[in-house]
């Protein structure tokens, strides 16, 4: 939400000279929804949690989705709700209901708006006005839909106080690219109008905390399973080295066996013989 844009834009960072009241209350809602629909909800908390992931051990880094920025001092009309915004230097990210200029001690140094048919006007005017005048080093636009603008993806970069268009490609498979060198990021918006945050140096894609813990459970899921396919291989060799010596043990078993009968034939064969000379003497001596 933009309240009174004209005389904030010119107004912008409030007077030195003013006393911050400390009595005033400033609300942390304007009353309007975070989105206007689903195409605006998924790109701004996507992005929102992509980013607060990646800075997740620097605690001068606040990044957030959605909250109030109050730049005039003791003026609770005069604000505006950056869809997302990344600060640098903060004193902390703890949570915070709003965030107030002059008491954070700077503005956002960036802040990125997600286009719909009710808000992309005054993305492009109006709050673009303000963003300059409170010293919004980059201020990026996307449009989800592919209806506001084109392209639906736009980098500007604070110089001298007015907003210059930072580079965005659109490479051969019709993905528009854009560094933001404020992040050390790059924004890529696939083909379907996907918005992604990139690490230049490796291409590699910015996860979500959900994301990254469903890929370290995916992980671990495919380690167990290799584990589980070793060990069951380990044991399959295992029974089969068991198999192979109970079959060895058979062997030399029915081995034994062949060798005990053979001798108690012998002892018989012996025995017999034994008698029948005995027999035979006898005869011989009657």
């Amino acid at each position: 939400m933009v309240t009174k844009p004209r005389e904030a834009a010119v107004a912008g960072l409030p007077d030195a000279a003013e006393i911050d009241d400390l009595t005033i209350h400033y609300p942390s809602s304007d009353g309007e929804p975070m989105a206007e629909s689903e195409q605006q909800y998924i790109p701004l908390t996507e992005t929102v949690a992509a980013l607060r992931h990646r800075f997740r051990h620097r605690p001068d880094v606040y990044v957030i989705g959605d909250m109030l920025v109050y730049y005039r001092m003791n003026h609770t009309r005069i604000r505006v709700a950056p869809d997302i915004l990344v600060v640098f230097g903060a004193t902390g990210n703890h949570p915070r209901d709003s965030w107030l200029v002059w008491r954070e001690g700077k503005a956002p140094d960036f802040v990125m708006e997600i286009a719909s048919q009710g808000t992309w006007e005054r993305d492009v005017r109006e709050k673009r006005d303000i963003y300059a005048a409170i010293g919004v080093k980059e201020y990026w636009r996307f449009d989800p839909t592919g209806e506001c603008f084109t392209p639906a993806l736009v980098g500007e970069r604070l110089v001298d106080g007015k907003y210059r268009r930072l580079p965005v490609i659109e490479d051969a498979s019709g993905e528009l690219r854009g560094h933001s060198p404020v992040l050390g990021l790059e924004f890529r918006v696939e083909a379907d109008l996907r918005l992604r945050v990139h690490e230049p140096a490796t291409g590699e894609r910015l996860r979500t905390l959900t994301e990254s813990e469903d890929a370290r459970q995916a992980a671990e899921d495919a380690r167990q399973t290799a584990e589980d396919a070793r060990q069951a291989a380990e044991d399959a060799r295992r029974a089969e080295a068991e198999a192979r010596q109970a079959a060895e043990d058979a062997r030399q078993a029915a081995k034994d066996a062949r060798r005990a009968e053979a001798e108690a034939r012998q002892a018989a064969e012996d025995e017999n013989r034994m008698l029948r000379e005995q027999i035979q003497r006898l005869q011989e001596g009657g």
